[in-house]
Formats: structure tokens, sequence, C-alpha cells
């Protein structure tokens, strides 16, 4: 039996649908606990200010947490912290204080942890940058290891973009790039961590299910691309012209300090991930696109 937070996402919808493929009860973690999750056994209540009940389950999938897409004010920049850092903390708290609670804890967690890694290669024993984001995931991942202390084991499942139907990062992209206006951002020599989104639930699930994996994981394809491939990638699956460069400046301009998450560079392998066995259905872009727009 499965816990699940952020059930209702673009993520949680396929890991409930892969879930229970595999034979797994889901039970989703809601806001809205009256209101039925579909393909869920059961729905309990989840908020930042109460302790959720988490008995019964054998292992809890945590991805709720606010958007990182937009312009960071300040109190979106709170939301983003404040729901990784209290929902993961309530979670926790649950599991200590639970007799029959789960044994295994899989809690998102972001690339955002590294930083800029420029042309360098970084692992999941890289170390932690500096920045917002950094600082969030430092603090959300140290909120989800307390469940060692009731000898949980836990996996960091630090994810990069994540290319899939009906939402995601090509949910921004595709009304750009059907004008015609899509191109690359600043110089295009950035490398971009993806995944698609099968492989980003097929890894949760290993994760979950693989007694050996646990600590960080890089929630990423083997073969990043820089800003500029993956531009011409997707404007010639949507067959469309991408003739544009949208200077940093501008990016700065519009999107703030978060335009530093689209102009650093992040070179991440997912080494833990590989080492364990798992094997990825979209290694590469191209098949990857071309599946998440079909």
């Amino acid at each position: 039996k499965i816990g699940l937070t952020g059930a209702s996402g673009f993520i949680g919808r396929l890991v409930i649908e892969l879930a229970t493929q595999r034979g797994h009860e889901v039970v989703a973690f809601s806001r809205n606990p009256e209101k039925p999750v579909r393909g869920c056994v059961e729905t309990r209540g989840f908020s930042l200010d109460s302790i959720p009940d988490v008995s019964g389950c054998d292992v809890i999938i945590h991805l709720a947490g606010e958007n990182v897409f937009g312009l960071w004010t300040k109190a979106k920049k709170r939301r983003i912290r404040d729901s990784r850092k209290f929902g993961t903390r309530r979670l926790v708290d649950a599991m200590l204080a639970s007799r029959n609670g789960p044994r295994v804890l899989v809690s998102g967690s972001a690339v955002g942890f590294y930083g800029d890694t420029g042309e360098r290669i970084a692992d999941e024993d890289a170390p932690a940058s500096h920045g917002f984001l950094a600082e969030v995931t430092r603090t959300w991942e140290a909120e989800a290891l307390r469940a060692r202390e009731a000898g949980v084991r836990v996996v960091l499942l630090r994810t990069g973009i994540v290319l899939g139907k009906n939402g995601g990062a090509l949910a921004a992209m595709k009304p750009v790039f059907q004008l015609g206006l899509g191109g690359k951002l600043g110089t295009g020599r950035q490398w971009m961590p993806w995944i698609h989104l099968d492989d980003e639930v097929a890894l949760a699930l290993f994760a979950a299910e693989t007694e050996s994996v646990s600590g960080p994981v890089n929630a990423v394809s083997p073969e990043p691309v820089r800003n500029a491939e993956f531009t011409r990638e997707l404007a010639v699956a949507m067959h469309r012209p991408a003739v544009f460069t949208v200077p940093a400046f501008v990016l700065r301009m519009f999107t703030g300090e978060f335009s530093r998450e689209l102009l650093d560079s992040k070179r991440i392998a997912p080494r833990r991930a590989l080492d364990a066995g798992f094997e990825f259905r979209f290694p590469t872009l191209k098949p990857a696109l071309a599946d998440a727009l079909r």
C-alpha cells in the first residue's frame, strides 16, 4: 500500500496508474479528502498544519509542493519554501509517531540542489550549491531524512525537467513553439537535465521497491542536452521554426530570480539509478519528445 501526496498532479496521476498496474494499492493524501481520487482505494487529509494518518501504508511517495515555474515574488517564494519544508515535516512527524507506519519514504527533491554546474558533470555525490532553490532543496531533504530515526529507508528523488503529455514544462513551451516563436535561451550552451514522465514515475516506484536504493537519486536522463539542442529538437518535433534567441537580460527582466533556473547549466548524471540497474525507457531526447508530443 502506497501513500501518495500530489496524487492529482502531473506526475502523481501516472504514479497511480502504474502502481495499480503493478498490483499496489494507492492511498491519496489531499487537501480535499472528501473528494475521491480516481484509481485510489482511499483519500486522506494532508495539510501543512496537521499531522496526517499514515497508518497501514508501507511506502510514502511524497510529491506535493508549490510549482516553481513563474515569477518568484516574495509570496511565491514563501509558498515554494513552506510547501516543501512543512509538508515534509508533517509527513515525517506522522511516520515517527506511527507504530505500524511506512518503512520507505520516497521524497521529491530537485536538481536545483546542485546550482550551476557549468561543464562539470554532477552525480549524487556533488556538493550542494547556494541560492534560493538550492537552499530550499537542502531544507526539504533534511526534513525527509529525519524519518531515518524510525528506521525508514529514505530516497531523495532529485528531479530535473519532466517531459510528458498534459502538463509539465512542455505545457508552457508548446504554445510558444506552435506560434513559431520558440528559440534558445541566452547563449543556449547551458545543459538541461530532462527526464520523460514515464521514466520519472518508473524510477519513483523502482526506488520504493528496491531495498538497496537510498539517499539522493538523480531523476534525469543519462543524456542531458544543451538548451540550443533541446530547442532544435522540439522545433523539429513540432514542425515549426526556432530562429529566435531570448536574451538573458530579457529573461531576467520578465522572470526575475527564476531566470537563473533557465540560464544556469545543470549537467547532471543519474549514476545511482544506473548503478542500481534501472533501465530508462527514453534515454535520448528525440524519441522522448516524439512520445510526449504524440
